[in-house]
Parts: C-alpha cells; structure tokens; sequence
C-alpha cells in the first residue's frame, strides 16, 4: 500500500502564520521530514508519537543531500505512511520543491501542495509597506542571490533587476548582495535606492534594517558569514514606512 505526501509550507517560522489546512497536516502525519528553517514551534503541532526527521539544508553547513531526501520520501510513503514535508517559507518558491516532485512522480506516489506564506509577504508586513503600488511599483520580482554554487547567478536579467519602478525581492542574497548591487548601480540603479534587509522573519529575534543598495552592500560586505536567514528588498517602496 503507497502512502501519500503533503508538502506543507512552514511560512517564516511563526505558527501564527501557518495555514489551518498545513496545520491539520501536521496533526494527521505519521512522518514529518522538516526543514531546518521550519523546525521550532512549528513542530510542536505535529502529531504526539510522529516520527520527526530533520533534512534541512543551509549553507556553509553539514547538509542532508537531496537524493538523500527524495529517498526518505519514497520509502516513508512506500509503508503507507502518511508524510508531511514541512518546508520553510512557501515550498514552490526556491525550495527544490520540483526534484522532490519527481520523484514522487517517478515512483507512483500520491502528493498535494499546500501553500504558504513567502518571507517576501511578511517583510513587506512587518515593514509596514505594501510589494505593490499602483502608480509607482506595478511589478514585483522574485531571484535568487545563490546559484547552485553559492555563487550570484550568471544569467540575470539586469535591465529588469536596474528598473526602478519594480519592487524586487532577493532570497539567500547575504553574502552575494555586494556582488549584485555593484551589477545593479553599473546598469543604471541608483546607488541611493532604496532596501529593506530583513533577517529571522517571525521569530523573536527578528530584524528590519531601512537602508539604500550601496549601503547595505557596504555592510553585508564588512559583516561576514551569518547563521540566520534573511531576505532583501530594494525599490522605491522599501524605503516607506508609517509615520
């Protein structure tokens, strides 16, 4: 008998922001293979007597691989069991939610995605700003600061990353962002730019730093390695906030 897998989106790591139908997962899973950024009180909904497996991944650290992952998967599900795979943020974005899909798929088991809220969603929140506006910022924009070497990524597409009237949202861009924002004042950004750094969303040691691109580039540069995670956003609204 093939068990079933729900991938279940932690949001930032505050229970409060989990869905009531991610919690209800939760509650019902024979197995939780968790992410390290979904860990905490997150886990403290899951069913007494599950089974709770960390597979987180953060970098510079001792990681699971992802084979390993894809195959916790397939042979949980393979007894019947019913799986929950309890990622950080909202599992579809920058989450390797697809090779884990694959597999499932290659394997005959049966899966769901429930999704999240996104770390983007709740910077802008707790920011007190919105990711849109009408007549200012009709575009938001999400990338990725890492590419699968850690490096930043050789293919953006800076005409649309320099556009100012865009809100763009950077996720695992800590250690890359110097390198970006260099790339982003040489196509046109303006240095001042506005950016909202946000790191340890949800959690009681939560940080918002209002800022510019060529600062905060400054400080991140001067900063060194950082265990927690954070998100960036720069654009024209990152620098509002209510009076």
């Amino acid at each position: 008998m093939s068990g079933f897998v729900s991938f279940v989106s932690a949001g930032p790591g505050d229970p409060e922001l989990l869905t009531v139908k991610g919690a209800t997962r939760l509650r019902e899973a024979d197995v939780v293979l968790y992410d390290d950024l979904a860990s905490g009180a997150i886990l403290d909904l899951a069913r007494p007597g599950a089974n709770l497996v960390a597979v987180g991944k953060r970098a510079g650290r001792p990681s699971t691989k992802q084979h390993h992952v894809n195959r916790l998967l397939v042979d949980y599900a393979a007894t019947g069991a019913r799986v929950v795979r309890l990622k950080s943020g909202d599992a579809g974005i920058f989450g390797r939610l697809e090779e884990e899909l694959e597999t499932l798929r290659e394997a005959g088991i049966g899966y769901e995605i429930i999704p999240g809220v996104t770390s983007a969603c709740v910077a802008a929140a707790q920011a007190g700003i919105p990711l849109t506006r009408r007549h200012t910022s009709r575009r938001v924009q999400f990338i990725t600061g890492a590419d699968v070497t850690g490096e930043l990524p050789p293919n953006l597409n800076w005409a649309a990353l320099a556009d100012p009237e865009a809100t763009t949202v950077v996720y695992m861009g800590r250690r890359t962002f110097p390198a970006l924002a260099a790339k982003l004042i040489a196509h046109g950004l303006a240095a001042d730019t506005p950016a909202l750094f946000a790191e340890s969303l949800g959690r009681a040691d939560e940080r918002l730093v209002r800022t510019t691109i060529a600062e905060l580039a400054e400080q991140l540069a001067r900063g060194g390695a950082a265990s927690t995670a954070a998100v960036i956003l720069f654009g024209a609204l990152a620098g509002d906030y209510p009076s």
